[in-house]
């Protein structure tokens, strides 16, 4: 049985000029113990599918579907359902760490209030488990660090505190959003590996939110390209990187820079990401697209298997005219 499984997942906001379709028609199942990386540029929906999984949604928006965590419809639940599954089986790392610790509290209060308020320990076990989750996420003299302000600690040591926050209750699923951003490479490369550590010792599975494909290579199992509010291409993550088959995702490879690439110039994408207010009829991708086709402007494509039967691909150009 898959951990979550996500069908016809779409998201939308009521705003002042119209309703914006975030996410249109999302399907993906993920298995315990796994790490998906869902990719794309800022403003592919990324952070809305999760957030329309998880009851996170700001209050113009409204997700429609089917989203099941252990086998159960959690999509849509009342917000104290939420909240319990959330505390207890569903955690998340947001983007920016500094925002998300609140600057006036000691780290030892935010971390012991999460073990008192959801778990009902004591104050004095809540700060020794919360010592050796800080431990675990390898920050020096924890024991007194926790007693620390946050911004007396680095971008990186803050992300470590975010992490160590939301393992407290040990979760099935953990949801990591741009956890890298605003961070210098090496610090980047140490959070990556970290959470690919925790996840063997804690046995969770993780959702890896990223623009960044430097990032994903050698990080996660799968990859989901997102592009539009749609799924461009799905598979196992050295798939995709050894033959990327949709236009999207061979030009999000070839942005990446490369150390073996003497050229000074950086390859773009030419071209900006759709007005969702206005989604396209066809593929979202066409406008910006080298080998489109009339039928790619008129016709939403599908998933349909590209190499095997973990690769799929939506793209009604034939992907032996792309390789």
């Amino acid at each position: 049985m898959s951990l979550i499984d996500v069908k016809n997942l779409k998201v939308e906001f009521e705003t002042a000029d119209g309703i914006v379709s975030a996410v249109n028609n999302v399907n993906f199942s993920m298995d315990e113990g796994k790490i998906l990386a869902i990719v794309g540029e800022s403003g592919s929906g990324k952070s809305q599918t999760v957030f329309g999984m998880t009851g996170l949604l700001d209050h113009n928006g409204s997700a429609t579907g089917s989203v099941k965590f252990e086998g159960k419809e959690i999509l849509n639940l009342s917000n104290q359902k939420l909240n319990q599954i959330r505390a207890e089986k569903i955690a998340m790392i947001f983007q920016d760490p500094m925002t998300s610790l609140n600057p006036y509290v000691r780290v030892s209060e935010q971390m012991t209030e999460v073990l008192i308020h959801h778990q009902g320990v004591s104050k004095s076990d809540a700060l020794k488990q919360s010592i050796s989750m800080l431990d675990a996420v390898r920050i020096p003299d924890a024991s007194n660090r926790i007693r620390m302000y946050p911004h007396e600690f680095s971008g990186g040591m803050r992300q470590r505190v975010m992490i160590a926050m939301s393992l407290l209750c040990h979760p099935k699923l953990l949801i990591a959003d741009e956890p890298t951003t605003a961070l210098d490479v090496t610090v980047q490369a140490q959070i990556m590996k970290l959470l690919a550590d925790l996840q063997k010792d804690f046995g969770m599975s993780i959702i890896l939110i990223t623009h960044d494909l430097g990032v994903v290579a050698g990080s996660s199992d799968d990859m989901l390209v997102m592009y539009g509010g749609e799924i461009m291409e799905i598979g196992k993550t050295e798939n995709i990187y050894a033959s990327p088959t949709h236009p999207y995702t061979q030009g999000l490879m070839s942005a990446v820079p490369r150390l073996d690439d003497s050229e000074e110039r950086l390859v773009t994408i030419p071209g900006n990401p759709p007005n969702m207010m206005k989604a396209p009829e066809g593929c979202p991708f066409a406008p910006r697209c080298n080998y489109s086709i009339d039928k790619c402007n008129s016709e939403s494509p599908i998933l349909v298997k590209a190499s095997n039967d973990d690769h799929f691909r939506a793209c009604h150009v034939s992907k032996e005219k792309i390789l």
